[in-house]
């Protein structure tokens, strides 16, 4: 390509060289070459349009070039030297550099526009190195700056969002795609769903049942999981989190890049128990020992063998348990977002949402309760997108519950429910009568006969009989599919659920 001349730089002094500063990365010839092949045929505009903007230019007159070229071809009209010779016929700027003249040498310096593409990815990429550079500086000047309402904590998790940011700007997203492009992708969905266990769309939460109304835990959705105290919230999270994990398989993509081909990475963010007894749950699960017996240390010499082998299959459980007490929406997406380029991350629990703490970065105060629960959701909502993964996130319901004669919740028991309800994509509830029913039981009523009570206690017995070791998960919201209500079996021992068999499905006797 002809060279094009480009201004002088005055020489600095001998007594300048100590106080000089690297010019920042940029690539003027790279430049140069993309718009002489753009100018010449603007068909080489699409190729860099989708990832290329004119602030992405070292040279800031380049840049204005650029998006001169952009209006002209989003009007339907040839953007080229002699088009574009009127707007820069007075350009101060431009005149510098050769005036409207300028455009026709980088015309007629252009060879061809096969490396077009490549000359864009050149200053972008450069345009990259330039911004961090500047969130470096930034860093710097903070860390300086002694600021008491400024906590090195939140300095680094501010630089890590403007990184995360900064790595994903280039990323194209949305825009107009042929239907042909959209059926492909809805087939090799359907394919990896056949691939996996639990035949899902989304991450399987190893309950047959659930998977088959939910289709499974799908990426980039706010999965709400409520239930009053002891109706085994967090037994159940723990036991989707744990089958995800468990049935984790990674494959390696065309691209190089490591991919989860079924389960998924997970991170369980425990604000109200701690690791070790999240870690007691699992290992009484998987070692069918009981959880109170293992906290008291009421276990025997063969119970250990047990937990051994327990412990080496879940050795290589990708499941990573943060249990910060109190920790923010803006802290969660920062761990968040380091667990995915570290290890793929596939999933994401939080136990429980009233616990986090809104983000500080909001830059107003919280008038109420309602309205930080609202601004928590959101967070959450926009975490699942954001890095494209299932949140499950557990929530309290509210006391009026109780007081009603039928228990089973309903969306209106959430408690601060209007942005818990608004946000989530799917909301399900989990129920076990037979807690209730074992608190209870009938005592005889002043002048109540003998037949009556006895009638009364019997029917009461046989209501607790029916619903002895069964749990039930109403699906009360999905955006995806339809709402109903899955059974479940809960074992007390060891907090563990499995799916519910009944009569209809136990195996005929062959006679």
């Amino acid at each position: 390509m002809q060279s094009i001349t480009t201004p002088r730089v005055t020489p600095l002094r001998d007594d300048d060289t100590l106080d000089r500063v690297p010019a920042p990365p940029a690539n003027i010839e790279a430049e140069q070459a993309l718009l002489g092949a753009v100018l010449i045929n603007n068909a080489a505009y699409g190729r860099v349009s989708e990832f290329l903007l004119p602030e992405h230019f070292g040279n800031a007159v380049h840049g204005r070039i650029f998006e001169a070229i952009r209006v002209l071809v989003d009007r339907g009209q040839i953007a080229d030297a002699v088009t574009l010779k009127n707007k820069f016929d007075q350009d101060g700027a431009l005149a510098e550099i050769g005036g409207a003249q300028y455009l026709a040498r980088l015309a007629a310096g252009a060879v061809t526009i096969v490396n077009a593409e490549s000359y864009g990815r050149t200053i972008y990429d450069l345009y990259l190195r330039r911004q961090l550079i500047t969130v470096g500086q930034d860093v710097v000047a903070d860390a300086f700056r002694h600021d008491l309402d400024d906590a090195a904590l939140v300095q680094i998790e501010r630089a890590e969002q403007r990184l995360f940011e900064l790595a994903t700007t280039g990323e194209s997203e949305g825009g107009l795609r042929a239907f042909r492009t959209a059926l492909t992708e809805a087939i090799d969905s359907a394919g990896a769903a056949f691939k996996r266990s639990g035949k899902t769309v989304g991450v399987a939460s190893g309950f047959a049942d659930l998977d088959r109304k939910l289709g499974g835990l799908h990426p980039s959705d706010l999965i709400i999981l409520a239930g009053r105290p002891s109706m085994g919230k967090t037994a159940l999270a723990t036991n989707i989190a744990f089958n995800a994990a468990k049935a984790h398989r990674a494959v390696r993509g065309a691209d190089g890049v490591p991919a989860a081909e079924d389960g998924a990475v997970v991170a369980f963010f425990s604000l109200e128990m701690s690791a070790e007894q999240l870690a007691t749950r699992i290992l009484a699960e998987e070692s069918g020992t009981s959880s109170d017996r293992i906290r008291r240390g009421d276990v025997r010499r063969e119970d250990f063998d047990k937990f051994v082998a327990a412990s080496q299959r879940l050795a290589e459980v990708p499941l990573y348990i943060d249990d910060t007490p109190a920790i923010s929406v803006a802290a969660l997406r920062t761990r968040a977002r380091r667990l995915k380029r570290q290890q793929g991350l596939g999933m994401i629990v939080v136990d429980y949402l009233q616990l986090l703490r809104p983000s500080a970065s909001t830059g107003r105060a919280i008038d109420n309760r309602v309205q930080e629960i609202s601004d928590i959701t959101r967070g959450l909502k926009a975490i699942a997108k954001e890095l494209d993964v299932p949140v499950l996130a557990l929530s309290q319901l509210s006391r009026q519950v109780e007081n009603r004669e039928d228990k089973r919740p309903m969306l209106a028991d959430l408690r601060e429910s209007g942005s818990i309800e608004q946000d989530a994509d799917v909301v399900m509830f989990i129920f076990r009568e037979e807690y209730y029913l074992s608190r209870g039981e009938p005592t005889r009523r002043p002048d109540e006969s003998d037949d009556k009570f006895n009638d009364r206690y019997d029917r009461w017995k046989e209501r607790s009989e029916a619903a002895y070791g069964l749990a039930d998960v109403i699906i009360a919201k999905q955006r995806h599919g339809p709402i109903g209500t899955v059974k479940l079996h809960f074992e007390a021992e060891t907090t563990k659920f499995d799916d519910f068999i009944g009569p209809d499905r136990l195996p005929s006797e062959a006679f």
